[in-house]
């Protein structure tokens, strides 16, 4: 009778199986190979690598444009003429995105690692096409409609710069476990050579990457100038709707320093505050004039403004998602706010000894008050009684005639020029959008005495950022959140930050070194990378006649690959060749 035994005990490696299954739809034994990846799965290799590197670019952006999230939100509706959040959809899909391409970097990764042959299945294969076409359409049209928003990012790594470099640093000698088992398991020199060069050229890049990091907050403490003026931006219209007096009201109970506002000119004169064309997204003139919806702010006169509600929708549409905040008080408040003019706004500034910053729109040509715009508004100064000193005049038309009218009005541009050229026509202040200035431009316009003021600063670390960097004032839609800054988010002297960067690079370098050092170690006595020999080293585990089965499966498997005869094999292993132990009789 003969007894059929099994040539080989396999183990069950379900965490394999799992990495292998689901990257490319392998999930047994036989299927997984070892062999070299194809040149075929190397090209879609490096396309999961770039649409990962583009995603990653991608969120970074987003992320860190949360500051102009309101601004995206205002362009969208210039162009479509529809109120929504759009960065919603944009979140949600780059969030998903990046999730999955992560997710697929760390398969290919972990495949590599365990030396397995890279197969992505063609699922995902459409999955990752479809990820790197939205992320390249999504940059196209940000290019076309809110091109100025990617300055955000060297300006935000001038706060996130030194935390990154430490995150890549990690990330990369994390990495070498990776690279030193691919070398230290290649047969080729050439191979190791290339793949080693490379390596340590990245990781020597990325050792002298603080070089070219600039932050304004490295920094001698001492050397801090005192905290900038914030300014209300439309009052406080994440707490209340915009340009309405409880909005403005609301950001003077934020401490703020300054209010600023948007004014259009109505037909019979009177500047009031708009910062639309029209006014069909803040106020419910579709219910009050609805053959006029369409119509531009400008052409209504200030009896018919005065009936319309200008807070029902900040309730209704609920813009930054901080209605649920409200209390009921509050909430009563606001549904019953009604448009407001420029004279009010400045007695409210002069009662609580406010500055007050307005961009003037000048209206349409057929306009009536299309030539005496600006005296309508120098009227409406005038006759609210303000202190002349809290009034900084933007607009740029007949400013020679307005400072012979009122020379006490603070004279602002709002149009970036050379230190020289705004003191000749003695201008002493600028308002800009904080991506129109560098570092250098604050100090010129600093050491020119010329009060810098930035605009929209509504994140923490946008407020560090241009605080270290000595801006005077700033202008916010939240001086709710802008209030709980104190102090600089992170403040580092150089010679700390200094330390940190060199010690780093030196725990790195020694990490990588240790690692390469234990790989070589570790795959020394390694001949062959048959599954069945490393799971010999578990033999405590196993009973003598699986041990002995799995032995002769190796014996068999390494006279096919011609390192020795069976006679030399079976006697190195204890056995005799020529018994045939599967036979009872």
């Amino acid at each position: 009778m003969v007894k059929h035994q099994p040539l080989q005990v396999y183990e069950r490696q379900l965490c394999l199986s799992c990495i292998t299954g689901i990257y490319g739809c392998r999930w047994k034994r036989y299927q997984r190979s070892h062999d070299d990846t194809t040149k075929w799965e190397l090209l879609w290799s490096l396309i999961l690598l770039f649409t990962f590197c583009l995603l990653l670019v991608w969120f970074y952006f987003w992320w860190e444009a949360h500051n102009d999230y309101s601004e995206f939100n205002w362009y969208l509706y210039n162009r479509s003429g529809e109120w929504s959040d759009g960065t919603v959809p944009i979140l949600a899909t780059t969030a998903a995105g990046f999730t999955y391409i992560s997710f697929l970097m760390v398969l290919a990764l972990c495949h590599i690692a365990l030396g397995q042959q890279l197969n992505l299945h063609w699922l995902h294969k459409v999955g990752v096409i479809a990820a790197l076409l939205t992320t390249v359409v999504g940059v196209i049209s940000v290019n076309q409609t809110w091109g100025q928003e990617w300055d955000v990012v060297p300006i935000s790594l001038q706060a996130t710069g030194p935390f990154l470099h430490i995150g890549a640093l990690v990330a990369v000698t994390a990495l070498s476990w990776i690279v030193a088992g691919q070398v230290a398991r290649a047969d080729k020199t050439i191979f190791q050579v290339v793949v080693v060069l490379l390596y340590l050229s990245v990781l020597l890049g990325l050792y002298m990457v603080p070089l070219y990091i600039s932050s304004p907050c490295i920094m001698d403490p001492d050397t801090l100038k005192p905290r900038p003026d914030v300014f209300g931006h439309q009052g406080a219209p994440m707490l209340a709707p915009e340009n309405t007096l409880w909005s403005f009201q609301r950001a003077l109970q934020m401490n703020v320093t300054g209010l600023e506002a948007d004014v259009a000119i109505s037909t019979d004169g009177v500047p009031f505050l708009m910062r639309d064309f029209t006014l069909r997204r803040t106020t419910n003139v579709g219910k009050v004039f609805p053959d006029r919806r369409m119509e531009d702010a400008s052409y209504f006169n200030w009896t018919d403004l005065r009936q319309l509600n200008a807070g029902l929708w900040f309730l209704q549409d609920d813009p930054f998602w901080t209605v649920h905040t409200l209390s009921p008080h509050e909430k009563d408040l606001i549904a019953n706010q009604s448009m407001c003019s420029l004279e009010q706004l400045l007695k409210l500034a002069s009662y609580h000894n406010s500055t007050v910053v307005f961009r003037l729109r000048r209206p349409p040509p057929e306009h009536p008050c299309y030539h005496s715009w600006i005296n309508d508004t120098l009227q409406a100064v005038q006759q609210s009684g303000v202190p002349h000193n809290l009034v900084m005049w933007t607009p740029d038309e007949y400013r020679a005639q307005v400072e012979q009218l009122a020379p006490g009005l603070i004279q602002t541009s709002m149009e970036k020029q050379t230190p020289e050229s705004l003191q000749h026509r003695s201008i002493s202040r600028l308002l800009l959008r904080y991506n129109q200035v560098s570092i250098q431009d604050i100090r010129d316009f600093s050491q020119s005495r010329i009060n810098l003021s930035l605009y929209t600063v509504n994140e923490p670390w946008l407020f560090s950022v241009l605080w270290c960097s000595g801006v005077s004032s700033v202008s916010s839609e939240a001086p709710h959140i802008l209030r709980k800054v104190p102090y600089p988010v992170w403040l580092m002297r150089p010679n700390e930050y200094c330390l940190m960067w060199v010690s780093a690079d030196l725990i790195s370098f020694a990490v990588v070194i240790g690692i390469f050092v234990f790989q070589k170690y570790r795959t020394s006595g390694m001949r062959s990378y048959n599954p069945e020999q490393i799971m010999l080293s578990a033999a405590v585990r196993r009973s003598s006649r699986d041990i002995n089965v799995m032995k002769e499966k190796l014996i068999f498997s390494e006279v096919q690959n011609g390192v020795g005869t069976a006679e030399e094999l079976y006697g190195e292993n204890g056995y005799d060749y020529y018994t045939n132990q599967g036979i009872s009789q």
